[in-house]
């Protein structure tokens, strides 16, 4: 084994395929998004370059704050949500004495491999204001609330992210529980003959030996956030107004509807940078060393 870790021209060969493939569906396609941000472009015409123009026409437009507003909101309820209850559920469904384990697993992870159109389908008609099963619910239990959930601008990205938070939770609780099935149990063993509760045990033992796997959960829950974009366009294309913009859907818009393909890349490069940000502060906020059993 030291003869092939000591060969660096094997380890080079070894490498370059994955790096490769790396330069040219990853590196490249982002070193040109800040590139093309530096020229006013419709994407068809000869590009003018403008320098930082199109940066400085961004933290000019209102509609830049609203949806880096509606990004983060987006990104904070879906990560609150799908990492509380990914947690809760792995807990239940560690324990031995849990009966219908197999279903409960089964259960919340199919939202996970359905198609998102068919999920922004399904929710849409849960929303309607008319006939939609969420208002079914409230008259049921004698409630006359009734909201038009997507057409109202209070409501409207607190309801999208309940879809995102939803349809992929399960993904989050797989997560959750195979690191919660990697500790091992004698740790829980002790604690149980030290008096400890199963929620005191979780609490002082499990969450902290799972602060790898929840720094990898937080990663995705937010940069998945930020970079929210088929809900909006397919269940409110923005809307109502720009209540529902996020940066993905400003740039779409700005590329491919309007034809501002500079102005459109000067969003996705504010994007990567976000995105890259909020990692560095996740990875700093969680740093430790990793727990070797």
């Amino acid at each position: 084994m030291r003869k092939y870790l000591g060969n660096k021209t094997a380890i080079l060969l070894f490498i370059l395929p994955a790096l490769l493939l790396y330069t040219v569906v990853v590196f490249y396609p982002v070193v040109q998004v800040f590139y093309r941000s530096l020229f006013d472009w419709d994407g068809l015409s000869e590009a003018k370059f403008i320098a930082l123009d199109n940066y400085k026409r961004l933290f000019h437009d209102h509609v830049f704050f609203t949806s880096l507003y509606n990004s983060a909101v987006f990104a904070v309820i879906i990560a609150i949500v799908q990492i509380t209850i990914g947690t809760l559920l792995a807990f239940a469904v560690s324990e031995a004495a849990m009966r219908g384990r197999k279903f409960v697993r089964i259960t919340v992870f199919i939202p996970v491999v359905l198609s998102i159109t068919v999920v922004c389908q399904l929710w849409l008609a849960m929303y309607n204001g008319e006939y939609g099963l969420i208002n079914k619910l409230f008259e049921a239990v004698g409630l006359s609330y009734r909201q038009d959930w997507l057409t109202d601008r209070h409501t409207a990205i607190f309801a999208l992210a309940a879809v995102n938070a939803w349809q992929y939770m399960g993904y989050h609780f797989a997560l959750l529980l195979a690191g919660v099935k990697s500790i091992p149990e004698s740790y829980m063993e002790a604690a149980r003959i030290d008096g400890a509760s199963k929620m005191k045990a979780h609490l002082r033992i499990t969450m902290p030996m799972l602060a790898e796997t929840y720094k990898f959960c937080l990663i995705l829950a937010f940069t998945g956030g930020l970079n929210a974009f088929a809900n909006m366009y397919i269940m409110t294309s923005g809307g109502p107004g720009t209540t529902t913009y996020t940066l993905t859907y400003m740039m779409f818009r700005s590329a491919f509807r309007v034809g501002e393909f500079g102005y459109g890349s000067a969003s996705a490069a504010f994007l990567v940078i976000e995105c890259l940000i909020v990692t560095l502060i996740i990875n700093k906020l969680i740093a430790r060393d990793p727990i070797v059993y």
